[in-house]
């Protein structure tokens, strides 16, 4: 990025064995004043941490990575008002194994609750967790590849989101609060895998829902407080759409017509199976 500032801190973290090639690293802004930022954060490997930080900090991430074979990035532009962060491979090999420790790499991300993001996630062989809610989140971008991801909104988004997109590869996914997430439109692209998608949460508006999958397991985990449609494209799937009503081409909750809310899912899946589930 042009005009970058670089916020960078080396610290001295105890108990980290040299001999594990394992280097902390830390970065982190605080806000001056910000309303908005676009994070775009970037994950190769390990394990990834996410969640809202201090209102009085912008951005941290705090990380300890294989020197031997990862990069730490950290690049704010001010004028922009968008910083990329993460770690990236440093092109000698890629992921070869040599020990179970080498591959225990571990950043904690955060960000001030109290500034509108506009977050884009690229996730590599990670196993990731990322809290959203409390966050102020207006847009959500996030592709995985072979990862364990966990995404939550444990409590109502801050603002409203505009759109959510999710793609994953051959990954294991959970997206968990959907009804928190207080997204207009939500999207998801799967290849292989094995895929949640919870709708729980406290509803305030209607949503729009698309999920492409290629292969593999997926779980809806519907709201039974707003009237839930799910229209579905099925090539070798098995679908079992307990506790709804056929409508045409459609499967509908008892009462969607007088409903005030909706939840519309569209679902286009090729081999695999897709499965309904209520909430408790």
């Amino acid at each position: 990025m042009r005009g970058a500032l670089f916020a960078l801190a080396l610290l001295p973290w105890a108990g980290m064995a040299s001999a594990q090639s394992m280097r902390p690293f830390s970065t982190f802004r605080q806000q001056h004043g910000e309303t908005r930022l676009r994070a775009n954060l970037q994950y190769a490997a390990g394990v990834l941490r996410l969640s809202a930080g201090p209102a009085a900090e912008l951005y941290r991430m705090d990380v300890s990575y294989d020197q031997d074979r990862f990069v730490p990035r950290s690049e704010y532009d001010a004028a922009r008002g968008e910083v990329l962060l993460g770690v990236e491979t440093a092109g000698r090999g890629g992921l070869r194994v040599v020990s179970q420790n080498q591959l225990r790499q571990i950043a904690h991300v955060s960000f001030s609750p109290d500034i509108d993001l506009a977050l884009d996630v690229g996730l590599g062989a990670v196993d990731a967790e990322l809290e959203l809610g409390g966050l102020r989140l207006t847009d959500l971008n996030l592709e995985t590849g072979a990862s364990r991801a966990v995404i939550r909104f444990s409590q109502p988004n801050g603002a409203r989101c505009r759109s959510a997109q999710f793609s994953a590869g051959a990954a294991e996914l959970s997206v968990i609060g959907l009804g928190n997430s207080r997204c207009d439109r939500i999207d998801f692209q799967g290849g292989v895998g094995k895929v949640a998608l919870d709708f729980g949460g406290s509803w305030t508006a209607s949503s729009e829902v698309e999920v492409r999958m290629a292969m593999g397991e997926l779980t809806l985990r519907l709201p039974r407080q707003v009237g839930v449609r799910i229209s579905l494209d099925k090539f070798l799937s098995a679908f079992e759409p307990a506790g709804l009503v056929r409508r045409g081409d459609s499967f509908e909750s008892p009462g969607y017509d007088r409903a005030s809310r909706h939840l519309d899912i569209a679902v286009t899946t090729a081999v695999g199976q897709v499965r309904v589930e209520w909430e408790k």
